[in-house]
């Protein structure tokens, strides 16, 4: 009950092609190689290359970006600006009841 179960390999259904035959190649020494030049180190960070279509795409992320985050410093730019446009009806409002008040007495 408490023993695993090994699954079983499945047998291959359909077509089965035979493995390809590999011929073994002589290998020829060839006359006198000059040594290898020596080449420059290879830089510790990979080369980012960009194609076109990597650089169209961070082109439309950034100006994604910029959109949402002026769009967003608008909006609370509208509301402050509301804000202040409402305290200072309030404050009209109550500066004319003050002084309809004093001017009653």
């Amino acid at each position: 009950m408490f023993r695993p179960k090994i699954p079983t390999m499945p047998t291959p259904t359909g077509q089965v092609t035979p493995p390809a035959v590999v011929e073994p190649t002589a290998v020829v020494p060839a006359g006198q190689t000059p040594p290898p030049a020596p080449t420059a180190p290879a830089p510790s960070r990979p080369v980012v290359q960009l194609t076109p279509g990597t650089a169209l795409a961070l082109v439309g992320g950034g100006t994604a970006v910029v959109l949402v985050v002026g769009a967003v410093l608008v909006s609370m730019l509208l509301a402050v600006a509301i804000t202040a446009a409402s305290v200072a009806v309030c404050a009209v409002v109550l500066r004319s009841l003050l002084a309809s008040e004093g001017k009653r007495r």
